[in-house]
């Protein structure tokens, strides 16, 4: 038989649950501010013994009316904070297992992709996603066999709340960690991400492909042309983050690809004029790259790097492309005498003196003719390579 105490405690438990059965939307919201305020951070212990051995009858019905209401933002926010006080609850598993029996994880990610909610309430979501991938690998698993890396993806690249997108990039990066089967997946899916129209996204998934780079091991052929896009970024950070991970993927099979892509946006059709000036900035990564690593340097020089350069130099209508591709020309030049030797038969003596004096300045003194030549001369080839690696060694 059960005490006079443990009875109280029934009645009280059994009052507080016809309450909220019988409460409507303000009411309910009064209830679970309260709850919020007087549980936070509780353990499964502490939340039984304040519901007498019944909290999973409370967690029963929050989730009902989660089910019911998601779809129409009805005290959304307080829902899901009074949801992650049970999945964040100390020896609490039985509350996440109950919470995914009713089918949680495909709520969380189907409330991301509603247009209408606010981002606050996307942003609880995903912290609710996170204390579910927190618990394990399988729940990782189960997180991506709902399509969860898509719908992530999906708001990374479109929020409009930089706190919500450094979430999204702390649950990505945790889904990628661990979780063996579905690794490539967040990874494919980060890559996604790059073309997309937010700066803050494009560098927090860059950060997270840094990252999981020594996780996935090789990279995939798709991520050439995303990562080479988001050079052209305007967003120093962005081109920051683009340069470490082009760094890394040096040691990779995707690198001759991206090397002779990165040549090739350094002579773009001559139609292309507006576009040349963003993408001529390419003449300072390649300098960055080349610097890292002798190797690195002899492929760029080989797949005619130095023509491209000097194409970028001899562009008059951008002073700013002219001077990042005269500042990497510099580099070759001092480092390769077979390079100095080619670059200065194409200028001639003079002007290859004022480029020596000084590299950030000198190309204001051609005129459009010696651009021309320049932008048309032939300075590098497989042979020259052979001959530059005879002349170092």
């Amino acid at each position: 038989m059960t005490s006079v105490k443990e009875q109280e405690a029934i009645k009280k438990l059994m009052v507080f649950l016809q309450e909220w059965d019988s409460a409507h939307k303000v009411a309910r919201s009064h209830i679970l501010n309260n709850f919020i305020k007087s549980n936070d951070g509780k353990t499964e212990p502490e939340l039984e013994l304040e519901f007498s051995q019944g909290a999973s009858l409370f967690l029963a019905r929050l989730t009902a009316w989660l089910r019911m209401t998601y779809m129409y933002s009805t005290c959304l926010n307080k829902l899901l904070k009074s949801i992650g006080i049970f999945l964040s609850a100390a020896s609490g598993r039985r509350y996440l297992t109950e919470f995914l029996e009713i089918g949680g994880v495909l709520i969380l990610l189907e409330i991301l992709g509603l247009n209408h909610l606010k981002e606050e309430d996307k942003r609880e979501s995903v912290k609710l996603l996170q204390l579910i991938a927190n618990a394990g690998r399988k729940y990782k698993e189960l997180i991506c066999e709902s399509y969860g890396v898509q719908s992530l993806a999906e708001f990374l690249a479109t929020s409009n709340s930089a706190e919500a997108q450094e979430d999204v990039q702390v649950l990505l990066d945790s889904l990628g960690r661990g979780n063996p089967k579905y690794q490539n997946q967040v990874y494919k899916g980060l890559v996604v991400v790059l073309p997309c129209a937010s700066p803050r996204a494009q560098q927090l998934a860059l950060q997270t492909l840094l990252v999981l780079q020594d996780v996935v091991g090789e990279a995939p052929s798709v991520l050439v042309e995303p990562v080479l896009g988001v050079l052209c970024s305007e967003h120093l950070e962005v081109q920051y983050e683009a340069i470490q991970l082009l760094k890394a993927l040096m040691a990779r099979g995707v690198r001759p690809a991206l090397l002779k892509g990165l040549v090739a946006l350094l002579t773009p059709p001559r139609e292309n004029a507006i576009t040349f000036c963003r993408q001529s900035t390419r003449g300072k990564r390649a300098d960055v790259l080349a610097k890292e690593s002798a190797e690195v340097a002899e492929e760029l020089i080989q797949m005619k790097v130095v023509h491209g350069l000097m194409v970028a130099v001899g562009n008059l209508d951008h002073v700013d492309s002219q001077r990042h591709a005269s500042i990497s020309l510099e580099y070759f030049v001092h480092t390769f005498p077979f390079v100095e030797e080619c670059v200065k038969a194409a200028l001639g003596h003079t002007l290859f003196q004022h480029f020596m004096d000084s590299p950030e300045t000198w190309y204001t003194k051609m005129d459009a003719v010696q651009a021309e030549e320049l932008a048309s001369s032939i300075v590098d080839s497989p042979r020259d390579t052979a001959r530059m690696q005879s002349t170092e060694g």
